[in-house]
């Protein structure tokens, strides 16, 4: 994995926990007195102030941090005109979910959290960069030898309900034409053994869904299910199909500045942080000086 892809999974994993921490603690902060009790163990019990502040202790410091870097990657693209086009956030949206088989239910990201997350690297990236010379030929031989990384065929993202029997696939797909939800059904034919419900984004070639799901997808529109079960090795399977993306492969001017971007990040030496811009901004915050 090369530094920016490592760059964009720490940062999706680091605004996950600021979702979490922010969620917690403005949900509750002004709905109780800090005496309140919110848990009980026998004659023991949990205050609201003891909770908070313990949840404080655990993601206090990192989610005030991560709050500060987005500010101040926020104030610096400001201050050099630095933008994002919402095409560039589609390309990057669109070829990580093929990519890195993402989905919307995985750590409960939604596709909105996602452009900004996208929004934020490109900003951070383009900053970090500013002063890094990539010339037009190392861009041009990075993409031809590269080319891979930009072309995709047709991706399904698909949800499955997997059965052992064609009766019982019958009796789902009865179950879906009456209204019931394909993710409640799959949560009840969940199993210990049986990948159910939400399988990402599948093409063709995918080494561990049959070759039948990618049949059947191609029949689908987005937002309908099988309609006849899916015959596959030990037994049947509905399907879901939640979004499809078309197969394309994007031209060198389409990924110019996004390769630009990834050489001059292979450039820098040690870890790539918000840290250098902090002193720039005049960033501080309640722990003192940033290292």
């Amino acid at each position: 994995m090369n530094k920016r892809a490592l760059w964009f999974v720490i940062i999706g994993l680091v605004c996950l926990q600021i979702g979490t921490f922010i969620y917690f603690t403005s949900k509750n902060s002004s709905s109780g007195p800090p005496s309140e009790t919110v848990a009980k163990i026998g004659q023991a019990e949990v205050s609201r102030e003891e909770w908070l502040a313990r949840l404080e202790d655990r993601y206090g410091k990192e989610t005030l941090e991560q709050m500060v870097n987005i500010r101040v990657v926020e104030e610096l693209s400001k201050k050099y005109h630095v933008t994002v086009k919402e095409s560039a956030i589609d390309r990057e949206l669109e070829m990580f979910k093929v990519s890195a088989n993402a989905t919307e239910n995985e750590g409960h990201e939604t596709e909105k959290e996602w452009r900004k997350q996208i929004r934020y690297s490109i900003l951070l990236e383009e900053l970090l960069t500013k002063d890094v010379n990539v010339t037009e030929k190392e861009m041009k031989n990075y993409y031809l030898e590269n080319k891979g990384q930009y072309a995709f065929k047709d991706a399904y993202h698909l949800s499955q309900i997997k059965v052992s029997s064609k009766k019982q696939a019958d009796e789902v797909i009865k179950e879906l034409k009456e209204g019931s939800s394909f993710q409640v059904l799959a949560e009840e034919h969940a199993s210990a053994e049986e990948t159910q419900g939400d399988l990402g984004f599948l093409s063709q070639g995918h080494p561990s869904f049959p070759e039948e799901y990618l049949k059947e997808a191609a029949s689908l529109k987005p937002g309908m299910y099988s309609e006849h079960p899916v015959k596959i090795k030990n037994g049947y399977a509905v399907l879901f199909l939640e979004e499809k993306i078309k197969g394309r492969t994007y031209s060198y001017n389409d990924v110019k500045e996004q390769i630009r971007r990834q050489l001059a990040l292979e450039q820098i030496q040690g870890e790539i942080s918000v840290k250098p811009l902090w002193k720039e901004a005049k960033a501080e915050w309640f722990y003192g000086q940033k290292d």
